[in-house]
C-alpha cells in the first residue's frame, strides 16, 4: 500500500468508542480529514437509534468513512459500497482492509444503476453540492427502488440546497420525512417511503433514461463530421480542448500503423475514440478510466458513429494496465496532471510493458509535465522519443519502442 502513486496520507476518525484509520487520496473528495458534512449525518443515525439494519447501501462512498464507519457500528451488517470513480472504490476497499472489516461489497456504480440489491434497510449518501437538481432528485427519489419495506433513506446536503431538496421529497409520492436537520453548513434528511413493497425499478438505466444527457451535437474537426451525445458532469460538450486537439492533429503518426488494438486513456466525453475510429480504423478499442460516466458515454457515442459494439472493451480501473497480455499498437490519452508525476511515470510505464514491437504512445499534457516525462523516458530506456511538440500551452509527445 506504502508504494500507492495516489497515496496522500492517513486520517483517523473517532466516535462512539470505535476508532478508524483511512488512508486517504488528494485525489477525493475531503481528503484533508473526513467531511463534516459526513460526520454530522453518520451522528444523526446514531443519535435517532433505529432498529440496526442487515444491508446499508453508502452511494457515492468516497475513501470509505461512510460505509465503514457504519459496519463498524453494526458488524452483523452487510455493506454494498459504490462510487463512479475507480480511485474511490480501489480506496474504499484498501480501508476496509485496513480497519479489518468483513462483509462489504465494494464495486462501482453510476448512481443507482450497478447496484446489485433492492432490499437495503439503509442507503446514506453525502449528496454533492455540485451535482445538479435532475441528478438530486434522482438520487432522493431512486432509493425506494432500493429499499427493503419500511427501510431509511439518510441523506446530507450543503446547506444551500436544503429548501432545494425539501421541495423535492415533498413532490415524491409516498414519501414520509422522519428526520430535518441542519447544522454546520449542512442538511440532513431521514425519510421513509409508505406502502408495503418497494417502489418497482425502472426497466432502464439512469443513463438510457437520458439523466446525464446535455445535448446531441455534430462535430467538425478539420474536414472530418461526427455526432456526439454529450453529457452534464463532463468538459468538452461542445468544443475540444487544446489537449485534445493535440491528440487529433498527432493521430496522422499513427496512420501507418497496423491497428489490431488501441487503447484510449481518460476519454472523457470520447471525441478522441471516436476520431480515432474515424481516421485509423482500430480492429479492437479498449476504453480505460477511473470515471463510468467518461467510459459509459465514450462507448455510446463510439457506436453512435457506428463502431461494433462488441469490439469496445471498457475497463473501469485506476491506471491503464490489464490483466489482457494481448500487445497494443496504438496508447493515446490526455494525461490527468492532477494525480501529480509518480502517475503519470505510472500510466506510461504501464503503456511501455504492453506496447507492440512496432506501437506508438501519443500523449497529451503541459509542457512541465511532458518535460518529466521524457527525462523519466529517457532514464528507463524502454522508448525511444519520435516527436515532441508545443501549441498553445500544451505538449504532444510521441514515443515508440527503442
Amino acid at each position: 500500500m506504502d508504494e500507492d502513486v495516489y497515496f496522500h496520507k492517513y486520517v483517523t476518525y473517532r466516535a462512539w468508542k470505535q476508532s478508524l484509520r483511512f488512508r486517504v487520496s488528494q485525489e477525493l473528495f475531503s481528503s484533508h480529514d473526513i467531511d463534516t458534512g459526513t460526520k454530522f449525518l453518520l451522528r444523526t443515525i446514531v443519535e435517532a437509534d433505529y432498529d440496526k439494519p442487515q444491508r446499508i447501501l453508502d452511494l457515492g462512498c468516497g475513501y470509505g468513512p461512510l460505509g465503514l464507519t457504519l459496519k463498524s457500528l453494526h458488524p452483523d451488517s452487510l455493506v454494498h459500497m459504490v462510487d463512479r470513480d475507480a480511485l474511490a472504490v480501489e480506496y474504499s476497499r484498501q480501508n476496509a482492509e485496513l480497519n479489518e472489516l468483513e462483509g462489504m461489497d465494494i464495486y462501482g456504480s453510476l448512481g443507482y444503476d450497478d447496484v446489485k440489491q433492492n432490499d437495503f434497510n439503509l442507503i446514506a449518501a453525502n449528496i454533492p453540492g455540485k451535482a445538479g437538481e435532475p441528478v438530486i432528485t434522482y438520487l432522493l427519489r431512486e432509493a425506494g427502488c432500493h429499499l427493503a419495506p419500511g427501510g431509511l433513506a439518510a441523506m446530507v446536503v450543503v446547506a444551500p440546497l436544503e429548501e432545494t431538496v425539501l421541495k423535492i421529497l415533498e413532490s415524491i409520492h409516498g414519501v414520509e420525512i422522519i428526520l430535518r436537520r441542519n447544522r454546520s453548513g449542512h442538511a440532513v434528511f431521514h425519510y421513509r417511503f409508505s406502502g408495503e413493497t418497494a417502489s418497482p425499478k425502472p426497466e432502464q438505466s439512469a443513463l438510457v433514461r437520458g439523466l446525464y444527457h446535455r445535448k446531441d451535437v455534430t462535430m467538425s474537426v478539420g474536414s472530418l463530421e461526427y455526432k456526439m451525445q454529450t453529457v452534464h458532469g463532463l468538459p468538452e460538450f461542445d468544443s475540444l480542448s487544446y489537449g485534445s486537439e493535440v491528440l487529433v492533429k498527432a493521430i496522422t503518426y499513427a496512420k501507418g500503423l497496423k491497428n489490431r488494438r488501441a487503447v484510449v486513456f481518460n476519454p472523457g466525453q470520447g471525441h478522441i475514440p471516436v476520431i480515432l475510429w474515424k481516421l485509423i480504423r482500430p480492429e479492437n478499442l479498449d476504453l480505460v478510466d477511473r470515471d463510468l460516466l467518461a467510459l459509459r458515454y465514450s462507448r455510446l457515442n463510439l457506436i453512435l458513429n457506428e463502431y461494433p459494439a462488441e469490439q469496445v472493451n471498457v475497463s473501469h480501473q485506476v491506471g491503464i494496465s490489464s490483466r489482457n497480455t494481448e500487445k497494443v499498437d496504438l496508447f493515446i490519452g490526455v494525461l490527468r496532471e492532477e494525480e501529480g508525476r509518480n502517475a503519470t511515470f505510472l500510466t506510461l510505464d504501464q503503456a511501455a510493458g504492453r506496447l507492440s514491437g512496432n506501437g506508438m504512445i501519443l500523449l497529451s499534457a503541459g509542457s512541465t509535465a511532458i518535460t518529466r516525462l521524457v527525462t523519466h523516458a529517457e532514464s528507463q530506456g524502454l522508448l525511444r522519443i519520435i516527436t515532441r511538440e508545443r501549441w498553445k500551452g500544451n505538449s504532444l509527445l510521441v514515443l515508440g519502442r527503442a
